[in-house]
């Protein structure tokens, strides 16, 4: 099962969407991410923060949806927090399609020690969504109940 997370600069919310759940996720499930307007490099505390957390960091990189132009996801998962009037990637295909709006943890203004604290909270608010996930009984559910449920993971951390 392949999961496309995105977001607008695949720096921060989409890159730690995509190594927590590979981390997290068993055998034939792997997330991949990507950007509609890429910044060209991983927020270093993006990167920070998973090391710091035990998560590896080899192969993460930013990239454009280009990028993945060949994957077919089953599920893609947009990240961007539409609260702050970002636009979210758009991506056409027969991917489940859910939106998990996370504020972005690199425009926090503050001490270290409160940005590290958004980044912990932010990784933390995704371990919970992809284990909700991964709990899920995708046999099970119908198209529309699968939407239902990725909705209410959707909120999840709120």
């Amino acid at each position: 099962m392949k999961v496309l997370f995105l977001c607008t600069a695949n720096s921060c919310r989409s890159i730690l969407s995509e190594a927590v759940f590979n981390a997290m996720a068993p055998a034939g499930f792997k997330a991949y991410s990507a950007g509609s307007f890429p910044s060209g490099k991983v927020h270093p505390l993006s990167l920070k923060t998973l090391e710091r957390t035990g998560i590896a960091t080899e192969g993460l990189y930013s990239k454009s949806n280009d990028a993945h132009e060949t994957l077919t996801p089953d599920f893609v998962i947009t990240v961007c927090d539409k609260a702050a009037g970002e636009a979210c990637p758009v991506f056409f295909g027969p991917a489940t399609k859910a939106h998990w709006g996370l504020a972005d943890p690199s425009e926090l203004n503050g001490s270290s020690e409160q940005i590290d604290a958004a980044f912990d909270h932010t990784v933390a608010i995704i371990r919970a969504r992809v284990k909700a996930f991964l709990a899920l009984p995708f046999t099970q559910l119908s198209p529309e109940q699968l939407k239902a449920e990725l909705a209410v993971i959707g909120g999840l951390g709120d």
